[in-house]
């Protein structure tokens, strides 16, 4: 027996940052678990964290991966497996050749956040020392551009000053354009504590949509999509009327307030709440809050300390710059800064954005926070690199490289770790793009990313798990990431990658590394003197402890706070108020487009799914893709739960099912930003391949930071008239089902809309945390289509045996298929198809993934419209992944829990476990406890009837 063995390493996704403990044995990952003396997160994971090493399984290894070389030799065709050498002399040359005859800047490297700190150096390396372009981006500046402007114009540097234990010392917690709850649980989770261990603790949230976040608020400001600006500028507006300003702070370390006062006096209360949507009244509130200004004695000489959190809702805006500015500014005003439990803290989206800053891996920037534009940082890199000059031409943005590779000007591109295909907005504009560029270089390590399916060349490369580096989370900690296992196939690393293509363009003297630690040693020396110096931090010291920066050499510890003496990395010391005014969204809602769509997180997936989407059990809290939409405006529109509705911005559409949400304002609209094609798709009636909901965001950016404005796209949503409907469900062995999905994943671009998802049974793990999955495929048309289309996906999902039962109606259109298993005395259903008409779906669906006895079904699987002929009890939704932990479940808990809110919820997790494990179904528990009437148990009905009432018995109908 193979032995166990264990590896401390750092979580992939999010920028918490979490420590985890790998467990694995010879050559395969088979844990994972929080590590306990990790200062980020201390032992927590999210469901996410908690399921890495299910999404590193062999199976999903063999089926997901892309393990060797592919050349496509021709655009639309299979790609064909090379040797790395060919592979790699093919870049070159191709690289070369246009180098050549175009010029540096005809080629363009767009990256990744969820790279490591030295593949991120020597790709920046690569492009700005070696090819001598600055058309280097990353998907970082989808995410965290404005965010980096914004501390850059007010305190001089691109340093988040607050850390993660200012939770636990804040009066005020101010939550703005960020869902913490689901896009950074653990940080959540602290704050939870932070609120039971201080009562008095002060949570405002300000979201356009009240997210699960808003549980813990005690001010919600539901303010308009965009008009965060205003209501920061308004809030200063009533600070400085009501006295609360930091006057002493200000005159000691600021400057530029008197051009900002000037702009002040137009944001009134009743213009801000007016434009917001807010009361005059919780526009004081927030205001006092903020200040840190006791409501009982407003004249206290002592503010309560105020730290805010915000993350995409400020930096995805055309306008993002301006609001992060706008919320330094109030931070300034008030003296929020450089203390305990104060400061602008922004939320870094991925596990190592800020990393890629630190080595200069954008456009924009150079190694060590330097600035392009200046020409002493320009002559310090080139002399680090021993080279005469590196290029001073700006670099195109993400957004202007794929726009530049669209009209023809960039004819290379070289894409890594990241999947533009879905992520970009317009995605009209990206695929364009991506066909008409003459060569475009893919390194990836899933061959499943929409992206993959337009390169020329692929390079796989090794993932989480797999790789040996660091990363640096949101509060400039830097961590060590280390290898569990061998790679598998033959991924290589992505720094070996770059280094070997480098060198095959002569370029030996600049690329000479053996290891990620003797790049990281170049890195670490190019921060000497500099804001983020880190010459005391080597990897013998990260080897026992993660340290935060600055660290120069001679320090025993990083900061964990900056500023606190006053001082800021500006010319004169003094922090800088900018003079920012309200803009309005680039896309205003207009009777065409009367609807304002935001994108947004769900609390178990991860950006593109490519990882995440692997696994059914990851898909129970939200298992298809839908557009939400406020009760009222469905009504109005004649809409029901499901229905298919064409969703249209100025650039594309989609069809999607409609849900209503409560949680959304009237003429509001959102949909989840992990839905591409390669979950959603279909041809529009255009003939365009519908390309998930990034066909409809805008790509208008901030003029500062280049970010698009993914918070708001104006669209119209008109309900979808296709006749023709299609589910079908199956158990599979997990050796078949990626392959599967990718098949299907074809198929559903042979309807008006498809959607292909996994899902998984509503039981909790086995000792050996297995689980049993299967595919969901939806689809819709205007007419029914071929029956060899409908026979493949039937052999694809095992409903192509001798033993399946069968109806058929081919002037109808319909076509019906059921396989049922007779195990131990028990007959199941384990995968059915229902095509024309599915108005069954609800007690069938329910029948497989409950894994009821299905004896008696049988003649009603078949019948079109069938009721069932005995009633289907349904375990529910689940509510918590980590033991899979049903709404019905809950709710019959409940039932029969007396006390406090506080005592429900530990009987809840006394009796079930749901939010003991992660935490990240917590503000639904604590929803569920609050919404759930407390009955006295001696009134109970029986316990036969009471049984019957909590689990919700109904007769599903369809």
């Amino acid at each position: 027996m193979k032995q166990l063995k264990e590896t401390k390493s750092t979580c992939p996704y999010c920028g918490v940052g979490c420590g985890v403990i790998i467990e694995s044995s010879g050559d395969q990952i088979t844990g994972v678990r929080g590590d306990p003396d990790y200062p980020a997160n201390f032992g927590r994971l999210c469901t996410k964290g908690a399921m890495l090493h299910l999404t590193a399984s062999a199976a999903i290894t063999q089926q997901s991966r892309l393990l060797h070389p592919m050349q496509r030799l021709t655009r639309g065709q299979q790609p064909k497996r090379i040797g790395w050498d060919a592979a790699l002399d093919t870049a070159a040359e191709k690289f070369a050749k246009i180098i050549q005859t175009h010029g540096p800047d005809a080629v363009g490297f767009y990256i990744s956040g969820q790279l490591l700190t030295e593949d991120y150096y020597v790709f920046n390396k690569l492009a700005k020392g070696l090819i001598g372009t600055n058309n280097i981006d990353s998907n970082s500046r989808l995410c965290m551009s404005s965010a980096v402007t914004g501390y850059k114009q007010t305190l001089g540097s691109d340093a988040p000053p607050a850390c993660y234990d200012d939770v636990n010392h804040a009066g005020t917690i101010f939550i703005v354009g960020a869902n913490p709850a689901y896009a950074h649980p653990v940080l959540f989770r602290r704050i939870e504590a932070a609120r039971q261990a201080r009562p008095d603790l002060k949570i405002v949230l300000c979201d356009p949509r009240r997210t699960d976040t808003a549980e813990i608020a005690d001010l919600f400001l539901p303010i308009q999509p965009g008009t965060d600006v205003m209501l920061f500028n308004g809030m200063l507006h009533v600070m400085l009327w009501e006295g609360w300003l930091d006057t002493a702070y200000m005159a000691a370390h600021t400057k530029g307030f008197d051009t900002l006062k000037a702009t002040l006096r137009d944001y009134t209360p009743d213009v801000v709440a007016q434009t917001c949507g807010i009361s005059k009244e919780d526009l004081l509130q927030a205001a006092r809050l903020f200040a840190g200004i006791n409501a009982d004695d407003p004249t206290q000489g002592t503010r309560a300390p105020t730290l805010s959190l915000y993350c995409q809702g400020l930096n995805q805006s055309s306008s993002g710059t301006a609001k992060n500015a706008a919320l330094i500014n109030l931070h300034l005003a008030t003296g929020q800064m450089g203390k305990r439990g104060a400061g602008p803290f922004s939320l870094t989206g991925q596990p190592n954005a800020m990393g890629g800053r630190e080595v200069g891996g954008m456009a924009n920037l150079l190694s060590s926070h330097r600035d392009l534009n200046n020409p002493a940082h320009r002559a310090e890199v080139a002399a680090l690199w021993g080279l005469p000059s590196v290029p001073s031409k700006p670099g195109k943005t993400a957004v202007e490289m794929f726009q530049a590779a669209a009209d023809g000007e960039i004819k290379a591109l070289w894409i890594a770790c990241t999947n533009p295909a879905q992520s970009m907005p317009d995605q009209a504009t990206v695929r364009r793009a991506l066909q008409r560029a003459e060569f475009v270089v893919v390194q990836e390590a899933f061959a499943s990313t929409a992206t993959c399916a337009f390169a020329d060349l692929l390079l796989p490369a090794t993932t989480w798990g797999e790789k040996e580096g660091t990363v640096t989370n949101s509060e400039r900690r830097i961590s060590r990431v280390r290898a569990a296992v061998a790679p598998p196939g033959e991924t290589r690393h992505d720094w070996q990658i770059v280094v070997d293509f480098a060198q095959r363009l002569q370029a030996n003297t600049l690329f000479p590394y053996t290891s990620p630690e003797s790049i990281w040693n170049e890195h670490r020396e190019s921060t000497r003197g500099r804001d983020l110096d880190i010459t005391g931090m080597s990897y013998a010291l990260l080897e026992h402890t993660p340290q935060q920066w600055p660290l120069p050499e001679g320090a025993t510890q990083g900061k964990a706070r900056l500023y606190e003496d006053g001082l800021f990395p500006t010319p004169d010391g003094r922090a800088r108020f900018v003079n920012t005014v309200y803009q309005p969204v680039a896309e205003p809602r207009e009777a065409r487009y009367p609807f304002s769509l935001s994108t947004g997180r769900l609390r178990d997936q991860w950006h593109g799914m490519s990882r995440t989407g692997t696994l059914g059990r990851l898909f129970g809290h939200v298992r298809e893709p839908a557009l939400q939409m406020h009760p009222q405006d469905m009504a109005r529109r004649l809409l029901s739960e499901g229905d298919l509705v064409h969703v249209t911005s100025k650039r594309g559409s989609i069809l999607v099912p409609v849900q209503a949400s409560a949680e959304l304002g009237l003429s509001q609209v959102f949909m989840a930003m992990h839905w591409g094609e390669e979950f959603l798709s279909g041809i529009s009636t255009t003939g365009q391949r519908l390309a998930g909901v990034n066909a409809l965001t805008t790509s208008a950016f901030c003029p500062d930071s280049k970010q698009p404005e993914f918070k708001h796209a104006a669209v119209k949503v008109l309900k979808a008239e296709l006749p023709w409907s299609l589910l079908a469900m199956a158990w599979l062995p997990a050796s078949h089902l990626q392959s599967a999905r990718h098949e299907l994943q074809q198929l559903m671009l042979q309807f008006d809309y498809a959607s292909c998802v996994p899902f998984s049974n509503n039981t909790a793990l086995d000792a050996a945390g297995q689980e049993r999955s299967g595919l969901l495929f939806r689809a819709t048309a205007f007419e029914a289509p071929t029956d060899a289309l409908l026979a493949q996906i039937e052999s694809l999902l095992n409903l192509d045996s001798p033993y399946v039962l069968r109806y058929a109606d081919k002037k109808r259109g319909q076509r019906r298929a059921a396989l049922l298993q007779h195990l131990d005395a028990c007959t199941t259903l384990e995968a059915f198809m229902l095509a024309g008409d599915t108005r069954a779906q609800s007690w069938i669906s329910t029948l497989l993934q409950d894994e009821l006895p299905a004896q008696s079904y049988g003649r009603a699987l078949l019948l079109p419209g069938a009721r069932p002929p005995v009633q289907v009890v349904s375990r529910g939704k689940p509510v918590c992944a980590c033991f899979n932990v049903t709404d019905v479940a809950i709710e019959a808990q409940l039932r029969h829990t007396k006390g406090t809110a506080q005592e429900r919820l530990g009987s809840l997790q006394a009796t079930l476990k749901c939010g003991t494990n992660c935490g990240s179904c917590m503000p639904q528990l604590q929803r569920m406890v609050r919404d759930s009437p407390e009955i006295d148990a001696q009134d109970l009905a029986p316990s036969g009837t009471a049984q019957k009432n909590t689990l919700r018995a109904h007769m599903l109908s369809g």
